[in-house]
């Protein structure tokens, strides 16, 4: 039996190759790749092993946690609402958020939260982990909770944070929450297999992510933006071994997929707003996407980094085109580029903590190479 399993048309038959080596190799332990190019799934490929002890075959319905690609499924609801004149990204988060005023927030735009700008990469009040089920909780806190920087001057990656603030927004318009939005709105219409909050039924084809050695603390200032941001709560990459975790809408980072339904659901932005006859946002929605928020060296990150409104835009470090965003998650990768018409996604259950998956840049590289092939 091959080591890959799935299909490639012809011209995409390379990533077969890349993802093998990576495999052998050891750079990946399980993963899925699948890529859209102008509406056709022409690469649907998976391998490896759902477990760290290599027992369990990956399968075609292999999900994970991918997640800080999930922050791709809410800016998508964003879009959306947008479109439907409900949501104005120039409008402070005030005018649908009344409490978020305190401590001088009233001037924080919706964009602002977009373009990680808001000055709120972490929570000022201490919280156990346990602590990020409850929404109510995690939203009041950062409505009392003064900026840590001016906002709208430069970007700190909203880690955690980004989920719950454009959550909250939406909750507020649409009256749902934001995972309930998506599944009913986005994945429900595409029949995509992505979940903001695991339905225990899906428990059984789930692959437990492996964390790397290293810590995303090393050589961080204490009294730095980025080591707040990542102790408010410390963040811990075993947090989806847990059930609740699984359970629990969290928006920016524990959504679960596989690169089959990551993307299908993001070749809409491929696809300037429609896919699979289905048309969710205009064309001129979407050309907000690209509209710079922040283009500097993070706070958080501590790269340079160019957001546009919520997606990840070109820059020295993403040298992507003109009309390209993406976003990464600990390993996993979505890129979407709409003059080639075309969407790559990667899952893998390995996690890189390091900015910038080498294994990540080795698929896009090979997609985009047959892209053009």
């Amino acid at each position: 039996m091959s080591i890959v399993q799935g299909t490639t048309t012809e011209k995409f038959s390379s990533l077969r190759e890349v993802f093998e080596q990576q495999l052998l190799s050891g750079e990946d332990v399980g993963a899925s790749i699948a890529v859209y190019l102008r509406g056709e799934l022409v690469a649907d490929i998976w391998g490896g092993y759902a477990d760290e002890a290599m027992t369990t075959p990956w399968e075609r319905d292999t999900i994970l946690n991918v997640w800080s690609v999930t922050k791709t499924m809410t800016f998508l609801v964003a879009l959306m609402l947008s479109d439907r004149g409900q949501l104005d990204f120039h409008a402070p988060v005030t005018k649908y958020w009344p409490e978020f005023a305190q401590q001088g927030k009233d001037a924080i735009e919706v964009r602002h939260v977009l373009g990680h700008t808001a000055g709120l990469s972490g929570w000022s009040e201490t919280l156990e982990p346990i602590d990020l089920v409850d929404w109510d909780r995690c939203t009041s806190a950062l409505a009392a909770q003064a900026p840590w920087w001016e906002p709208g001057s430069k970007s700190g990656y909203h880690l955690m944070t980004q989920g719950y603030l454009i959550g909250e927004i939406v909750r507020r318009i649409t009256g749902t929450t934001i995972g309930q939005f998506f599944k009913s709105e986005v994945a429900d219409v595409l029949d995509a297999d992505f979940h903001i909050g695991l339905p225990e039924s899906e428990e059984s084809r789930l692959s437990l992510v492996i964390p790397v050695e290293g810590s995303v603390l090393d050589g961080l200032d204490p009294k730095s933006i980025a080591y707040r941001s990542w102790i408010s709560p410390h963040i811990d990459f075993t947090w989806p071994w847990n059930r609740w975790w699984r359970a629990a809408e969290i928006p920016a980072s524990n959504g679960h997929g596989n690169a089959r339904s990551v993307a299908q659901i993001q070749s809409i932005i491929a696809n300037k707003g429609e896919f699979n006859g289905t048309r969710f946002f205009s064309e001129k929605t979407g050309d907000q996407i690209f509209e710079t928020q922040a283009h500097g060296v993070d706070l958080v990150l501590g790269i340079e980094a160019h957001f546009g409104m919520g997606y990840g835009l070109a820059s020295s470090v993403t040298p992507l085109g003109p009309h390209s965003c993406f976003w990464a998650g600990l390993g996993s990768l979505v890129i979407m580029d709409q003059d080639i018409g075309i969407t790559i996604a990667y899952t893998p259950n390995k996690m890189q903590i390091v900015p910038g998956s080498t294994r990540g840049a080795n698929i896009a590289r090979a997609a985009t190479l047959a892209a053009f092939s």
